[in-house]
């Protein structure tokens, strides 16, 4: 359920007549948010921002991330997305509310439902170690109505497998190029495309790599214009930002 169509259809109905605006200036009122004592659910989310409240499960009880996205399924919020879920809180979670779960990104999507699929944002990794932050950016675009390409295992060690994909890398609105040790794909890609490049350091590598600090610095410090970075590991800020620049206005449905 839309919740703008919600709202709007609610003002047309005020305007003509079929609702009393005291009427209506309640329902908005009971709208904006939800206060379950640990949480406030902020249920105008999607109106505001085009989505809807992501759950960060980490940190969270299973009844409590129940009771959250229960209140969201509640008020007609679909794809919910709970981030950084393990498989036990899941097992009690999915027993109350329906789910979908993708172990390798420890992404969760409760109450799932129909998506689009607009415009093309490619996630590429340096290597095939790098996989479960970008399954995590990956599956969130989709989830927020993204076409996606994955290009796993292109890094630079290997430069031919790259190059190989060109043609997909230039149809693409935005990129997302993730990679651990030095983190070189970044700059590769964004020297290569005319669109937005959205980096994502991975704590993939050996000690000197410093849990993904060498490949953080390395992609702050690219020469390449036009690209962005995200925190170490955070391919869902990454899929997140990349949803919100391939829906920008112009963008039209496929």
């Amino acid at each position: 359920m839309d919740r703008k169509y919600d709202i709007l259809t609610l003002l047309r109905s005020v305007a003509q007549g079929e609702t009393p605006p005291e009427e209506a200036l309640l329902k908005l009122k009971e709208q904006p948010f939800e206060d379950l004592g640990y949480a406030k659910v902020d249920l105008h989310r999607a109106v505001r921002q085009g989505a809807a409240e992501v759950l960060y499960g980490a940190g969270k009880t299973p009844e409590q991330i129940i009771g959250i996205a229960s209140a969201m399924g509640a008020k007609g919020c679909r794809n919910v997305l709970i981030t950084r879920v393990g498989p036990e809180t899941v097992r009690q979670v999915e027993e109350r509310i329906p789910l979908e779960y993708h172990p390798e990104a420890r992404l969760a999507v409760a109450f799932p439902g129909t998506r689009r699929q607009l415009g093309h944002i490619v996630v590429a990794t340096g290597g095939t170690s790098d996989m479960p932050v970008a399954e995590e950016a990956a599956l969130t675009a989709e989830y927020m109505g993204n076409r996606v390409t994955r290009l796993y295992d292109v890094g630079v060690a290997g430069l031919h497998r790259l190059l190989a994909n060109l043609d997909v890398l230039m149809q693409a609105r935005c990129v997302v190029a993730v990679a651990g040790m030095e983190g070189a794909l970044a700059s590769v890609v964004g020297g290569l495309v005319d669109c937005p490049v959205i980096a994502v350091p991975t704590s993939v590598g050996y000690g000197a790599s410093f849990g993904g600090l060498s490949a953080l610095l390395s992609m702050l410090n690219s020469c390449a214009s036009g690209c962005s970075v995200v925190n170490i590991d955070n391919g869902f800020g990454a899929g997140y930002l990349a949803s919100r620049i391939n829906q920008m206005e112009g963008v039209s449905e496929t």
